[in-house]
């Protein structure tokens, strides 16, 4: 089934130019950018796109990362894209991923992991209505 996601590559790869070769990556699997946006992401935006962790210690810390600097976002077009774009990226936790994940190979902590990716086709809804409408 050919589906969409959305991709965020976070200030730590803006930062250290990854991405061009992050976004290369998921083409080379076959996926389509369909929009693709560079922005620094504001507080109001920050907690709406995070509001699922708002109860979460670690909240204010993804809200302030996300913010810290710019941040690329993709609407990338694949077969089953939820599922085949998670596995990319690899679990959060960078030291944790599968080698050759872009977490594995770019990121350096649970907040630095250098990526966010859509966990779900609703999410895909929300999280992308924030960033591109």
């Amino acid at each position: 089934m050919v589906d969409q996601t959305l991709i965020v590559l976070k200030p730590d790869s803006v930062k250290k130019n990854l991405v061009g070769e992050i976004l290369r990556r998921f083409e080379a699997k076959g996926f389509v950018i369909k929009k693709l946006k560079m922005f620094t992401m504001n507080k109001n935006e920050a907690e709406r796109f995070y509001s699922i962790h708002k109860e979460k210690p670690f909240f204010n810390e993804l809200v302030s990362f996300i913010t810290s600097g710019p941040i690329v976002a993709a609407v990338i077009e694949g077969s089953d894209a939820v599922e085949k774009v998670r596995e990319i990226i690899g679990v959060t936790k960078p030291s944790e991923a599968a080698p050759r994940t872009v977490r594995r190979d770019f990121g350096t902590s649970i907040t630095q992991n250098a990526i966010h990716a859509s966990d779900s086709l609703e999410s895909f809804i929300k999280e992308s209505k924030i960033i591109f409408d």
